[in-house]
């Protein structure tokens, strides 16, 4: 069994390479930052070239390479050109942040943005886990992060489909966390609460978060010690307090939140 306190020399654990999707902007652009401090080498994923290329400016200051590689994740071939790019890369680190959200009430959404909006989560996210996972067994090193959610723990109307492709991740993580232990991978699960990026914005939910950066290093400094990371003051405080309640009871006090964040779609 892993202890939190494991000693982790980075570079040669998930280096020289990490490779992390969803780089352009919130957890992803400030996880990406974070590993390059650490020492590693960044390949940054995202769909826009310029805030791709802002982040790569600020890991090079600290003396790393970047590798900028552009697409959407949401179509099969864009994940496959991603694999084909990075494969003459050490890539010792996966971080599977790219994602959104959809809210609301699910009958009234658009069926090919929730079908979007699994490729991206689910899809993709599996395809790299299941391709990087293979890779990483062989020299017994590496490691992986999912990107799961608060509300992937329970059900969560208003943010149904959304919820579900967090719980997803998070039981895959879950599992793969042991799986993969006697390979010498780590897997960790990363379930943030509210952020203050653009995600609430995409999903159309009127929210406020906290701060990406503290909570990027707080998920850092998690990987190889824990399964599961809450990153954050309010999510801790937010999981500990459904945790007293019931299932039946999670749902409906997520029900009220989120129905609050959603109120005015139905204005």
């Amino acid at each position: 069994m892993r202890f939190f306190r494991r000693r982790i020399n980075f570079k040669a654990q998930y280096g020289p390479w990490a490779l992390v999707t969803g780089a352009s902007s919130g957890l992803g652009r400030k996880v990406a930052i974070q590993l390059g401090q650490k020492g590693l080498n960044v390949i940054l994923h995202g769909r826009n070239t310029t805030a791709l290329q802002q982040v790569a400016a600020l890991i090079e200051q600290g003396g790393n390479e970047t590798a900028i590689l552009t697409g959407d994740l949401s179509e099969d071939t864009a994940v496959n050109k991603v694999l084909h790019q990075a494969r003459d890369k050490k890539v010792g680190l996966l971080v599977a942040a790219a994602g959104f959200g959809t809210s609301g009430e699910f009958i009234r959404n658009s069926l090919d943005e929730e079908l979007t909006m699994l490729a991206v989560n689910g899809r993709a996210a599996i395809k790299m886990t299941h391709h990087f996972a293979q890779k990483f067994a062989a020299p017994k090193r590496g490691g992986i992060m999912l990107f799961g959610s608060l509300v992937g723990f329970q059900g969560t109307p208003y943010a149904a489909h959304y919820a579900a492709t967090k719980a997803y991740m998070q039981v895959l993580g879950e599992g793969l966390r042991q799986e993969l232990e006697p390979y010498g991978v780590d897997v960790l699960c990363v379930a943030p609460g509210p952020v203050a990026t653009g995600f609430g914005q995409r999903a159309n939910m009127k929210m406020s978060g906290a701060a990406p950066a503290p909570l990027a290093a707080e998920m850092v400094q998690a990987l190889g010690r824990k399964t599961t990371v809450k990153p954050g003051w309010r999510s801790k405080f937010l999981l500990f307090s459904l945790s007293l309640l019931p299932r039946w009871a999670r749902i409906r006090v997520m029900s009220r939140i989120m129905g609050g964040m959603t109120r005015h779609q139905r204005s």
